[in-house]
């Protein structure tokens, strides 16, 4: 007779752990589904960070509209960079975990670039202060200031009536000293 109780304690606490392991997966996929489907901020309040040594300033989007829709222009972030100097731009989740672009434009057209990331594949940018250009001679190369630095990334916003769209945002940077 004992040993019939223990089978039916033994068989009670084997249901009551798998209904609390079933339990606790349940929240888990409930909690994983709700954090990935969480909204972001808006592609408007997406700010990154550019720094120059020990200056460091929050760069707002100079532009964000839907695609092939008017765009007004925003105001241009300042800050100086040398052309021994480094700027370094820092991108949050929301810029860095997409596809996005840095367009740097100098003071010779020759020296202009632009580099593309693929999501998640760095979340700091380095920009030099100066390229350096050759002339075509062997000892002669010239150097180029930084003027403007972009950063361009597609991101999901909200049209007009509130449905979710395409937007692109732009943060630009003026490094003239």
């Amino acid at each position: 007779m004992a040993e019939r109780r223990n089978r039916g304690k033994n068989l009670r606490q084997f249901i009551i752990l798998i209904i609390a392991v079933v339990i606790v997966v349940a929240v888990s996929v409930l909690f994983q589904r709700w954090w990935n489907d969480r909204p972001g901020p808006p592609p408007q309040e997406i700010t990154l960070q550019a720094s120059v040594g020990d200056r460091e300033v929050i760069v707002r989007p100079y532009s964000a509209c839907e695609i092939d829709v008017f765009c007004p222009e925003g105001e241009v972030t300042d800050l100086a960079v040398g052309a021994e100097e480094t700027l370094t731009v820092t991108l949050p989740p929301e810029v860095y975990d997409h596809d996005f672009s840095v367009l740097m434009i100098y003071d010779n057209p020759a020296a202009n670039d632009q580099r593309l990331y693929p999501g998640n594949s760095t979340r700091e940018v380095e920009i030099d202060g100066s390229a350096e250009l050759k002339d075509g001679s062997e000892d002669e190369s010239t150097d180029a200031r930084l003027l403007v630095v972009e950063v361009a990334s597609p991101q999901i916003g909200t049209d007009k009536d509130g449905h979710p769209s395409p937007v692109r945002v732009v943060w630009s940077i003026n490094a003239q000293p």
